[in-house]
């Protein structure tokens, strides 16, 4: 292996200078990122933290199980861009994300039953007390099962969203060498 390169398989962060939201991102849309650590060479060359990285969207799946592709291009260098051929391995302090595929798809985790059904309680004492207010008793009753609805849908929904803000860290791995260029 040439001494000017990072070897496949190293693993390093990186941080989003975009927000990617999946309610708005489509497939295709670009995204640039900057190096937060050194890639140092067996030579000794290095790739400077701060250096900025090209990629785009390539897949993206809102609903259920909401998800992301990333898929790097190019990285600048002190002597230009070279390709980045890498992938998402994790979102380090992002509980609420797991990476799920050697594709490098990232997803959000379902709600807990917990989270689900506290959004129907306070939905449902919402709505109960809406409806006592309009209706006595019987409008409490009707009032707290349309809020225990409304409440489901609203954890539902809101749930499932996949943000990841500008400054996001994010853990990648060469899949191919990266040639340091010396001149």
């Amino acid at each position: 292996m040439p001494a000017n390169v990072v070897p496949q398989g190293s693993v390093f962060l990186i941080q989003l200078s975009n927000r990617i939201d999946t309610r708005t991102v489509k497939a295709g849309d670009h995204f640039q990122a900057r190096l937060a650590e050194p890639l140092v060479a067996a030579s000794g060359q290095t790739i400077e933290s701060g250096r900025k990285i090209k990629g785009h969207v390539s897949a993206v799946e809102p609903g259920l199980r909401t998800r992301v592709i990333l898929s790097f291009e190019e990285i600048d260098t002190a002597k230009g861009w070279v390709p980045l051929i890498a992938t998402v391995t994790g979102v380090p302090g992002e509980h609420g994300l797991c990476q799920i595929s050697e594709e490098g798809e990232i997803s959000r985790q379902g709600m807990t039953k917990e989270q689900i059904a506290e959004a129907i309680v306070v939905g449902a004492g919402r709505g109960a007390e809406a409806g006592e207010r309009s209706g006595g008793k019987r409008g409490a009753a009707s009032g707290a099962s349309s809020g225990a609805a409304e409440g489901a849908i609203s954890a539902f929904e809101s749930g499932h969203d996949l943000v990841l803000e500008k400054g996001t860290a994010l853990e990648i791995r060469l899949d191919r060498n990266l040639a340091v260029p010396s001149r």
